[in-house]
């Protein structure tokens, strides 16, 4: 079906680029694999060659590879450029514009879309370099299959391991043939909690686990939407095809929604954002303890869904969805929600029921909006998901014909 350049880099995960090579032969597409010099340490050229029946590629010198220019040839006629796995390295020289090798080369020279699947070292991925670089990735257009959490190859364990073949493979189907009612749109949805930081240890926050937001964030992925997935700490990795944007506190989640929300089609804030943040920000250092009592001034932070209704106005575009958790009564609190802030949905849920509360796996809401309301019973939160977005589309269809009437 497709031609896919499969780089592999030098990480104990690139015995598992040989499943995905596999798996993308299984839908049908051809592959062929870029090794890098210290991809070649931990798996054999003659193991790929053998799965893609193609020669593969190591060397950007190797004899007859310039006869026509070879990184030059292959970049016009692949489909997609996949890696796996991704090395700080990798995605250093990538954001960066270095070329020293094939693999390097060949990023700057195609224009067919990129996807990446990171793996490092936890503290490596959280390096502020390391950050940056996925973040300019990220900018240009690069889509990334975040990587998972588990024991990794230096004994620790956190985040940082190779996302599974069968996510890669997906990831990679999404992005070569998106097909659904979304497709074409953005979707920008939110989730999980802000951290409020008092110190360098302490921080006010909630229970939010982030499920409900990207349950919200797959459903949207599925229909071939591009989903940026705006998402506070959280233990759950992003669904495949999703573009992850992590934050930690309620101002970075207000700059990286005003970033992107200008250009979406739906906008779902189902992250529970703190309603209050230390007054001048987080102390430096520790605070240490004494005897005597602490006090801690809060103030107020910005309401972003508020602020995406009021710059809106009456355009109707994009269409706005936001949460409720309320305790004792739900519903009222969500009508009085959308009408000052100005959105076209309130998702109302009662977290004071111990199967619909933070963490849970299912949901029972209320969907709210001018022209009523819609109960939906106790479901999976991807059958809640579903119900919210087969209502946001439906908006969003209603919006684009006020903005372009017909003739």
């Amino acid at each position: 079906m497709a031609l896919i350049a499969l780089g592999v880099t030098g990480g104990i995960g690139a015995y598992k680029a040989v499943e995905v090579a596999r798996g993308l032969q299984k839908r049908g597409h051809d592959v062929v694999a870029v090794m890098t010099r210290s991809a070649r340490k931990f798996v054999g050229p003659l193991t790929f060659e053998a799965i893609t029946r193609r020669p593969v590629i190591t060397d950007q010198f190797a004899a007859g590879m310039n006869a026509d220019i070879e990184h030059i040839a292959l970049a016009t006629d692949i489909a997609l450029l996949l890696v796996a796995p991704a090395t700080a390295n990798v995605i250093g020289k990538f954001a960066n514009g270095i070329a020293d090798d094939f693999l390097s080369s060949l990023y700057l020279a195609t224009r067919a879309p990129v996807l990446m699947a990171p793996a490092m070292n936890t503290h490596m991925l959280e390096h502020d370099a390391v950050r940056r670089n996925l973040a300019a990735l990220s900018a240009r257009g690069v889509r990334f299959v975040d990587p998972g959490q588990g024991y990794l190859a230096c004994g620790w364990i956190g985040k940082g391991r190779l996302a599974e073949p069968d996510d890669i493979v997906e990831a990679a189907a999404l992005v070569l043939q998106p097909t659904g009612s979304l497709l074409g749109r953005l979707v920008v949805v939110t989730a999980g909690p802000t951290y409020e930081d008092i110190d360098a240890v302490r921080y006010v926050g909630n229970r939010s686990s982030g499920k409900m937001g990207y349950a919200i964030a797959a459903e949207a992925a599925r229909r071939g939407g591009r989903v940026i997935l705006i998402s506070g700490p959280s233990h759950l990795s992003p669904p495949a095809g999703v573009e992850l944007v992590a934050i930690r506190s309620a101002a970075e989640m207000q700059s990286a929604v005003n970033r992107h929300a200008h250009d979406s089609d739906i906008v779902v804030m189902a992250a529970a954002v703190a309603d209050y943040t230390p007054d001048r920000g987080p102390a430096a250092g520790k605070i240490e303890k004494s005897d005597a009592p602490l006090d801690l001034r809060l103030v107020r932070t910005a309401d972003i869904l508020e602020e995406l209704g009021r710059a809106r106005g009456t355009a109707g575009h994009p269409v706005l969805v936001g949460f409720a958790a309320e305790s004792g009564n739900p519903v009222e609190r969500g009508r009085e929600k959308l009408h000052r802030k100005h959105v076209d949905f309130i998702v109302a849920n009662d977290i004071s029921r111990e199967d619909v509360g933070f963490d849970a796996d299912t949901n029972a809401v209320t969907i709210i909006s001018k022209d009523g309301e819609e109960p939906v019973a106790l479901a999976p939160k991807s059958d809640i998901a579903s119900r919210i977005l087969d209502r946001a589309e439906a908006r969003l269809a209603v919006s684009r014909r006020a903005l372009s009437p017909e003739p």
